[in-house]
C-alpha cells in the first residue's frame, strides 16, 4: 500500500518551520526523528493529566500511568515479535543497552582468551564497549567490507573459531544504509555456540524486524528515531538468557524485596529497570508505536525503498558525486553518505542548510568505517523516512548543485 505522505506530513508540525526562510527539509531521520502529534499529545496529557510515579502507589494517576509505561513494552513486543514484554527492557537509548550487554553478561561469562567478532562499519556504540574488554584478555575481530560495501561473509567462516563467544553485527548501517544478512549471521554465531548481538537502532524504525526468525540473542533499538521521544531505549533479550543475568543497575523498581541479610530482585523485565524511569517518554513511546502500527512497517519500508530508487536516479546524475554504500534497493535502506569533490563535507551542509535542508556532516560515529575503509575524515549524510518526498530529494540535488558552485567543484 502506497503512503499517503502528504497526509501524514499534517501530523508534523515542525516541518511547516522555515529555515533562513525557506521551508524546512529534514534528511536527517538517522540521526533523530521528528514527531507527530499524536505523540506530542501523549507526553502533554501525562504531564496534564496522568504525571505520577509508576509501580509505587494505588492512586488512580499512579495506576494509570503505570498501565501506560507497561503497555509500551508490550506494543514494542509485538512490534518485533518477541514472545513478551519480559524481554522488553527499557533502557535510556541503543548505546546503554549494549552496556547493559556489557556488564550484566558479558563482565559475567567471558574471560582472558575469549573473542568477540564484531564489524568495521559498527556505530562506536557496537565497538567501544567491547574494546574495553581487552584489559582483561578479551580479543576484539572485526569482519571487513567488500568493495561494494557489503560485508564479506566469507570473514565469519575465517574469523569465527571455538573461543568467539559474542557475535555482534549492525542490522542497517547508518552511514553506508546496507542492510545487512543479520539472520544468516545469527546462523553462523549459533552453529559455533557464540551468543549473536543485533544492533537495530536503523532497521527497527524502517521497516519489519522479526527477533524470532533472525533468532537473536539480543537486539537493541531507540524510541527517539522512531517517532518517540528521546531518553528511552529498548534491549530485547531470550527470557532464559535475561533471568541469568544479575541487574545492570541496583536501587528502585528492580527490588521485589530488601532485608539487611540481602535482596531478592524483581521479575523481568523491572529487574533491569532500576529507580523513577523515563515515564512520559515511555508514555510517549507508546502512542509512536501505535502511529507506526497504524502505518504498518511493510508499508514503511515500500515507500522508502521507492524514495531509494529515486535518489539513486537523481544524485547518480550529478558529477563530482562520491557515494558510499551498495547500489542495489534491495539491501539499501534510505540513507546515503556522499561527498562533493574535495569539498569539506561541513561546508556542503552548511550549504545546504542556507537553502533549509538539515543534513548531518561528520564521521557519523563511525570512525573505523569512515578513515581506515572510505579512506575520508567525514561525509555528507542525508536519511529519509515516512514523511519524506521525492520533492525534497529533488530539493537537496538543487541544493548540491548551489554547493559546488559556492565551492567551485566541477
Amino acid at each position: 500500500m502506497a503512503l499517503d505522505v502528504e497526509k501524514i506530513r499534517k501530523d508534523f508540525p515542525i516541518l511547516q518551520r522555515k529555515i533562513k526562510g525557506k521551508p524546512l527539509i529534514y534528511l536527517d531521520s538517522t540521526a533523530t526523528s521528528q514527531k507527530p502529534i499524536q505523540v506530542i499529545n501523549a507526553v502533554k496529557e501525562c504531564y496534564e493529566n496522568s504525571y505520577a510515579n509508576i509501580h509505587r502507589a494505588v492512586h488512580t494517576m499512579s495506576a494509570e500511568a503505570s498501565e501506560k509505561y507497561e503497555s509500551a513494552h508490550e506494543k514494542a513486543a509485538k512490534l518485533i515479535n518477541a514472545h513478551g514484554m519480559e524481554e522488553i527492557v527499557f533502557t535510556r537509548n541503543t548505546t546503554e543497552s549494549m552496556n547493559l550487554i556489557l556488564y550484566s553478561w558479558a563482565h559475567q561469562n567471558l574471560k582472558a582468551g575469549d573473542e568477540i567478532l564484531t564489524t568495521i562499519m559498527e556505530h562506536h556504540s557496537n565497538i567501544v564497549p567491547w574494546q574495553s574488554l581487552q584489559a582483561k584478555g578479551i580479543r576484539v575481530k572485526y569482519v571487513d567490507i567488500n568493495e561494494d560495501y557489503t560485508l564479506k561473509m566469507d570473514d565469519y567462516e575465517k574469523l569465527v573459531t571455538p573461543k568467539t563467544k559474542l557475535v555482534t553485527a549492525v542490522h542497517v548501517s547508518n552511514t553506508l544504509g546496507v542492510i545487512n544478512p543479520v539472520r544468516e549471521i545469527g546462523r553462523i554465531a549459533h552453529d559455533n555456540n557464540a551468543l549473536f548481538v543485533v544492533d537495530a537502532a536503523q532497521s527497527v524504525p524502517h521497516m519489519p524486524v522479526d527477533v524470532k526468525k533472525i533468532d537473536a540473542d539480543f537486539l537493541a533499538f531507540s524510541s527517539h528515531k522512531m517517532l518517540g521521544p528521546a531518553g528511552i531505549g529498548v534491549l530485547y533479550g531470550k527470557r532464559d538468557i535475561l533471568e541469568k543475568m544479575p541487574p545492570f543497575m541496583y536501587g528502585g523498581d528492580m527490588i521485589k524485596e530488601v532485608k539487611t541479610t540481602g535482596t531478592v530482585y524483581n521479575d523481568l523485565p523491572w529487574k533491569f529497570e532500576a529507580g523513577t524511569p523515563n515515564i512520559e517518554g515511555g508514555i510517549g513511546f507508546g502512542a509512536a508505536l501505535d502511529y507506526l502500527a497504524k502505518i504498518g512497517m511493510q508499508n514503511i519500508r515500500g515507500h522508502e525503498k521507492e524514495l531509494v530508487e529515486y535518489a539513486f536516479e537523481r544524485l547518480g546524475d550529478l558529477s563530482g558525486l562520491k557515494m558510499y554504500g551498495p547500489t542495489n534497493p534491495e539491501i539499501k535502506a534510505g540513507v546515503f553518505a556522499f561527498n562533493v569533490g574535495d569539498a569539506h563535507a561541513h561546508d556542503v551542509a552548511s550549504i545546504l542548510d542556507d537553502e533549509g535542508i538539515a543534513v548531518r556532516s561528520g564521521h557519523h560515529c563511525t570512525m573505523p568505517l569512515t578513515k581506515e575503509r572510505l579512506h575520508t575524515n567525514s561525509s555528507v549524510r542525508a536519511s529519509f523516512y515516512l514523511y519524506t518526498t521525492r520533492d525534497e530529494i529533488d530539493a537537496l540535488v538543487n541544493g548540491i548543485e548551489t554547493a559546488k558552485k559556492v565551492l567551485k567543484v566541477s
